[in-house]
């Protein structure tokens, strides 16, 4: 792997992250604001919304995710942040709270598609437990989907693998399905 430069997310550096959600799929539309906004779907919400969104929250103090770079280059992004930074996952059948401890939550992670199967996913998660331990976060919590070792399409491993996680020393605290003819999903937690 090229050596790579993780920094918070700030305004400054939106544009970048943009060269890397404008590759296409599912970020290009939702930038990562799928569960910042309670409600928040394809039919009432835009790009340049969502976008928007997410700049303001760069402005924050506290940085809404992780940027990666390569050669000046992004080639990467984690979304984290307390899971109060996140209200659909209170609402959410499968992915409400398991208990009434504070976590920050790992919600997404977008990598470029000529970076894909070589472990920066792993990097990144790296960085947000160092980030999130830096900031005051006792324990993070993610919901990462169960491949059971088989490949997937990109577009079903925005959330992180289990064996990623596992591998990083997260440990399964629950798994819930939102009905029988849908898969259970894994929420892994990792105390800092």
């Amino acid at each position: 792997m090229p050596e790579l430069t993780i920094v918070p997310l700030t305004t400054a550096r939106v544009a970048d992250l943009a060269t890397l959600f404008d590759q296409g799929g599912d970020p290009e539309w939702c930038w990562c604001t799928y569960y910042r906004v309670r409600g928040r779907s394809w039919s009432n919400s835009t790009p340049t919304d969502n976008r928007a969104l997410l700049g303001g929250l760069a402005d924050r103090a506290l940085a809404p995710g992780l940027v990666a770079y390569s050669d000046g280059h992004v080639v990467g992004w984690v979304s984290l942040g307390p899971r109060e930074d996140y209200p659909r996952l209170a609402y959410e059948k499968v992915l409400r709270p398991v208990d009434d401890r504070p976590v920050w939550s790992i919600v997404c992670f977008v990598i470029a598609r000529r970076e894909r199967g070589k472990g920066l996913g792993g990097v990144l998660l790296e960085a947000a437990i160092e980030h999130a331990r830096a900031h005051g976060a006792t324990t993070l919590e993610a919901y990462p989907v169960d491949t059971g070792g088989a490949h997937i399409p990109p577009p079903q491993a925005y959330k992180g693998t289990m064996a990623m996680f596992e591998r990083a020393g997260f440990v399964e605290v629950a798994r819930r399905r939102a009905s029988a003819r849908v898969i259970e999903r894994p929420i892994v937690r990792l105390e800092l």
